[in-house]
């Protein structure tokens, strides 16, 4: 595990839950968290989802995406249902994280949607 970058990742989610409450995004609501993962090569990033989903992740369909430059990228997301629970939310960070790296794709951070 690249530690620098895991270390990123983990203070993204501390930022991130920061923000969400300082909207007033529900803490006692749960929330679907987004994982995103991303490879330029299709079959790695497959086998990543077959991985995933053999662990009874929630897994989304891949899609094709494009980067800021127009290099084609694939990419999917593995969906979780959470309460803004820092502890649990960092822990959830870095076995998505160590999922990425152990079938070789990006982490790409993780996401929510407001909730009142």
């Amino acid at each position: 595990m690249e530690q620098s970058e895991l270390n990123e990742w983990l203070e993204h989610t501390t930022v991130l839950l920061e923000e969400l409450l300082e909207d007033g995004s529900n803490p006692e609501a749960v929330h679907t968290i987004e994982h995103h993962f991303a490879s330029e090569d299709f079959e790695t990033l497959e086998n990543a989802a077959v991985i995933a989903f053999k662990q009874g992740l929630e897994v989304q369909e891949p899609e094709q995406a494009e980067l800021e430059d127009g290099t084609p990228v694939f990419c999917f997301d593995i969906v979780t249902e959470q309460y803004l629970d820092e502890d649990v939310l960092l822990e959830e960070t870095k076995a998505m994280y160590a999922l990425a790296q152990k079938c070789k794709v990006e982490y790409d951070g993780w996401g929510t949607y407001f909730e009142e």
